[in-house]
């Protein structure tokens, strides 16, 4: 993987676009990370290399919007989450590597028409079983593809909540559900010391593009830049359906 050049040029767009997302610049764009680096490697190597970059931006990000966050919300969506989680580990015990990029694209086109479509568009006040719902899809395709922005945010939106208490509680969810994955991770043997060595290699490239996300605010449209990712989404999604059947 070290010495493969295919590897590395969809490895360096994809952690940049993570940093980007993470800097808060076109929230929930990050889900085309794990996609793009299918392209390269196996869907679980290229999830459990992404892993700990987002453990360490989680812990960056906690610290500035802790206190913030909406405990009940949290409540309701993190145990659903955590049952998303272990059934995302069952299927990726058991499914060879089509199978898992058949799932992995099917998440990448999925939500990257749903963003096309629907965008920000709200609708009436979720329930608590609609949460519930929305939380465990979100821990499902944290889980397969690091994307559990899309059916997190399906629920958060309607709530109208302020905008610091919707950061806060979205970012303080990632970083439990992103802590409880290393268990399942470790005991798929993803993490190990030679995708902690590429995590490593990649760490820096994850800061620049925080660093890029909040240069380029009030130079580039929110709006035009994930939709451009959305495209990328349905395309790398069409690509590893491709490949897999």
């Amino acid at each position: 993987m070290l010495t493969d050049p295919v590897f590395w040029l969809v490895a360096i767009p994809a952690v940049l676009i993570t940093g980007i997302s993470k800097s808060g610049f076109a929230g929930g764009v990050g889900g085309l990370t794990v996609p793009l680096l299918a392209l390269a490697i196996s869907p679980a190597t290229a999830a459990a290399i992404m892993l700990p970059l987002l453990i360490y931006m989680d812990f960056l990000s906690v610290r500035s919007w802790w206190g913030q966050h909406n405990p009940r919300q949290l409540w309701i969506l993190l145990p659903a989450a955590i049952v998303g989680i272990g059934i995302a580990y069952w299927l990726f015990d058991r499914l060879n590597e089509d199978y898992l990029r058949a799932i992995l694209g099917c998440v990448s086109l999925g939500f990257g028409l749903y963003g096309l479509v629907l965008g920000d568009k709200t609708q009436a006040t979720p329930s608590p079983l609609v949460g519930r719902l929305c939380g465990l899809t979100a821990g499902f395709t944290s889980f397969v593809a690091h994307a559990g922005g899309p059916p997190l945010n399906a629920y958060l939106l309607p709530l109208r909540l302020a905008k610091p208490e919707f950061l806060a509680t979205a970012v303080v969810f990632f970083a439990v559900v992103n802590l409880v994955k290393l268990v399942p991770y470790s005991l798929l043997g993803q993490i190990n010391q030679g995708n902690i060595l590429i995590s490593l290699l990649l760490a820096p490239l994850a800061w620049l593009g925080v660093k890029l996300g909040l240069s380029i605010q009030d130079k580039i449209s929110d709006r035009l830049f994930k939709r451009i990712i959305l495209i990328l989404m349905v395309l790398v999604g069409i690509r590893l359906l491709w490949t897999a059947l």
